[in-house]
């Protein structure tokens, strides 16, 4: 636990991790809040909310890189201000938009999504030491894991027993708050000997997005699809055994096996590879197809979760050193694209196995898509980094070499 009071410790970084759990709380649970206005409130089918809910997903994906570039160039708190103006306007005006402009409508909120992780992810990069890194990413991993336990279940409560009219206000205030809160903190998202990163000018993609990037960006894109798959096949396994109701009790005790491996891998005193934690997620995903009632379901995912926390925050860790100071918005924003791609995935690929043979047919395809992943990243991550070819000597050099020369 030391680490984690050292990281603690470090200024700022309390506040920081507080308010970024408030929005992305919020964020986490806007897809469901929409889900359940479209069904509730317009009384339209669940095919016609998952075309809300794909809007706003296309466009998170869409503009994760374009704010993570925003932010390089003009600063974490104008590009916070101008999303939270947009998603206040957009809750807001939920309630009283007719079906085809939610659509449009959904989907410019989400390219103008608060980037309270991206955010997030970035200071905690400038505000920690390499030795504090890990157990702040880790950190960062269990904040995700909380908001996903919490959200989604606030939001359908709420909109079953409330208003889903309501839930929407609720969802666009706490994203907004937060959003508020962040630009309030205004956290640095380049240390301090790389002040002047953005003075430099920005660094081509062909010398940072190269193979490793590329590995790192692979093994979120599968992480998030082994899990979206998971948890479509937890409630077909569920449902298949008449046991549906039990579902979010099993959703539970997958999220607080995560925080568990989140905390207990942050505390460790050496990594593993990014590579090798999707892979044993990958492996421990496949048998837990086995179990066909929530009991045994609720022991398999014990395994899985924890070692998704573990598995995201090492993505997390590599985006940040891979990516140069001047580009880490852009860098951190594929990262989130990258992951949503994977959630938007996951379901059809597990639900397709799911149709096509039986609910464990979903865990292992799930399970197999975060192999495939892990064994990419593997290659790619081998692959000695590109050389950037050196520019012709104008002029002799008066600075004698580092190293003789032969």
């Amino acid at each position: 636990m030391t680490r984690y009071r050292q990281v603690l410790a470090v200024p700022g970084m309390a506040s920081l991790l507080g308010v970024s759990l408030l929005a992305r709380t919020a964020i986490t649970a806007d897809v469901m809040a929409l889900t359940m206005y479209v069904v509730l409130g317009l009384d339209m089918s669940y095919a016609a909310a998952g075309g809300v809910a794909a809007a706003l997903t296309a466009g998170v994906a869409l503009g994760g890189p374009l704010l993570g570039r925003m932010i390089d160039w003009r600063g974490v708190r104008a590009v916070l201000l101008v999303t939270v103006v947009v998603q206040v306007g957009f809750w807001l005006s939920v309630p009283i938009l007719p079906y085809g402009i939610l659509l449009g409508a959904a989907f410019v909120a989400g390219l103008l999504m608060v980037p309270a992780q991206s955010v997030t992810r970035q200071a905690i990069a400038a505000m920690t030491t390499p030795g504090q890194r890990r157990a702040a990413f880790a950190l960062e991993s269990v904040q995700g894991e909380l908001s996903y336990i919490v959200g989604p279940a606030v939001v359908i409560v709420g909109a079953a027993k409330i208003s889903p009219d309501v839930m929407a206000w609720g969802v666009g205030a706490a994203i907004a708050a937060g959003g508020a809160g962040i630009a309030l903190l205004n956290p640095p998202v380049r240390a301090g000997d790389e002040a002047d990163a953005g003075a430099a000018g920005r660094p081509p993609r062909r010398e940072w997005l190269g193979a490793r990037m590329i590995a790192v960006l692979t093994m979120a894109l599968g992480a998030t699809t082994l899990l979206s798959g998971v948890d479509l096949a937890i409630v077909a396994t569920l449902q298949a055994a008449g046991q549906v109701s039990w579902a979010a009790g099993v959703v539970v005790v997958f999220g607080v096996a995560s925080v568990a491996g989140g905390l207990m891998y942050g505390a460790l005193p050496r990594p593993l590879p990014t590579w090798l934690l999707l892979g044993l997620l990958g492996l421990v995903t496949i048998p837990a197809g086995l179990a066909h009632d929530w009991r045994w379901l609720c022991v398999a995912v014990v395994g899985v979760g924890l070692l998704t926390a573990p598995t995201l925050s090492m993505v997390a860790d590599a985006v940040s050193r891979l990516a140069p100071a001047g580009v880490r918005g852009e860098a951190t924003g594929l990262q989130s694209s990258a992951q949503s791609a994977g959630f938007a995935l996951g379901s059809p690929i597990a639900g397709l196995a799911i149709d096509l043979s039986a609910p464990a047919g979903g865990f292992a395809a799930a399970g197999l898509a975060g192999l495939a992943a892990a064994l990419t990243g593997c290659l790619l991550s081998r692959r000695p980094p590109a050389r950037t070819p050196s520019p012709p000597a104008q002029r002799p050099s008066t600075v004698p070499p580092l190293t003789p020369t032969s």
